[in-house]
């Protein structure tokens, strides 16, 4: 049995750098709350913890003052920052650069939109941090929708004006935009689309980078162990690209989850996660198998 590291997958330099930014002050001051899990992985949650970082959520926000907050990755809505000026608490602020250029995106797309009566609709997912956040700009008048099926929110006698959560499928963003389009000229005629729909690819190169590797990848190998949270989005999407790919591909969040029965004598095992996943998780993964007595065997 050979047991390979996908390195190209891992955090993404957002994560990245939220979770240095919260190890830094946590050296410094040995407690830091967090607004929300600053990843989507339990393990890296659970690390983190017993450092010093304690995870609230908005409500708790409400009724804390005089300390200091990290907002994650996924950036904030407005209403996040009024909050922390009126109870006087320093924010941390480790908001992806990516998420920051689309909130002001969103905000400045829906000022325009909402003077000519046309819609802002957002690719994503309900109630995810991220999309809380591109809400917010629009005072949540704006319009979420998870895919084709959801377009029946849509009214397309009006201009319509896409955007995309950063980590949603690349894919499932151009089958919508293609339905967007088919729909608008179905009612005002043949281009329409031209002038009254505006697509905006938002997604974050990064990670839509990760799927054609994603497809790479799991091709060379015999069996896929796909690492990740369950709540990662973005580990659902990549899994779903291994699976497609290669039938023997295999969701865990951790060791424990792994079947043996899995696996072979002499596969080629691969490990891969999602931009949520610390490689420090993986590396677990793989001693795990390379020292396993019944791999041992198989080896």
């Amino acid at each position: 049995m050979e047991v390979t590291i996908d390195h190209k997958s891992g955090y993404c330099f957002g994560v990245e750098f939220a979770i240095q930014m919260a190890e830094e002050e946590m050296d410094d001051s040995g407690k830091l709350y967090c607004l929300g899990d600053i990843v989507h992985n339990d393990m890296e949650v659970k690390r983190l913890r017993e450092k010093g970082l304690v995870v609230i959520d908005r409500e708790q926000l409400k009724e804390l003052s005089d300390c200091k907050v990290l907002i994650r990755a996924h950036g904030e809505p407005p209403a996040t920052y009024r909050t922390a000026i009126e109870n006087n608490i320093e924010l941390i602020d480790a908001s992806c650069p990516v998420v920051l250029k689309l909130q002001n995106r969103v905000k400045n797309a829906y000022d325009k939109t909402s003077s000519k009566e046309g819609q802002l609709v957002i690719y994503g997912k309900p109630g995810h941090a991220e999309v809380i956040g591109l809400t917010g700009q629009t005072g949540d008048n704006c319009i979420i929708v998870t895919g084709i099926e959801d377009l029946k929110l849509v009214d397309f006698n009006q201009p319509v004006t896409l955007f995309s959560q950063t980590t949603k499928s690349t894919k499932g963003f151009y089958e919508l935009k293609a339905e967007i389009e088919k729909r608008i000229d179905e009612v005002h005629g043949e281009g329409a689309h031209e002038t009254l729909f505006n697509a905006n690819d938002s997604i974050c190169r990064q990670v839509s980078n990760r799927e054609p590797q994603m497809v790479k990848f799991s091709g060379e190998m015999d069996v896929i162990i796909f690492v990740s949270g369950k709540k990662s989005s973005n580990g659902k999407a990549l899994y779903n690209v291994c699976l497609k790919n290669n039938p023997r591909s295999y969701f865990v969040e951790n060791e424990n989850e792994i079947d043996l029965s899995w696996i072979n004598v002499g596969d080629k095992v691969g490990i891969s996660g999602a931009t949520s996943t610390p490689m420090w998780l993986m590396e677990q993964v793989k001693d795990y198998l390379e020292s396993h007595e019944k791999f041992a065997v198989l080896s």
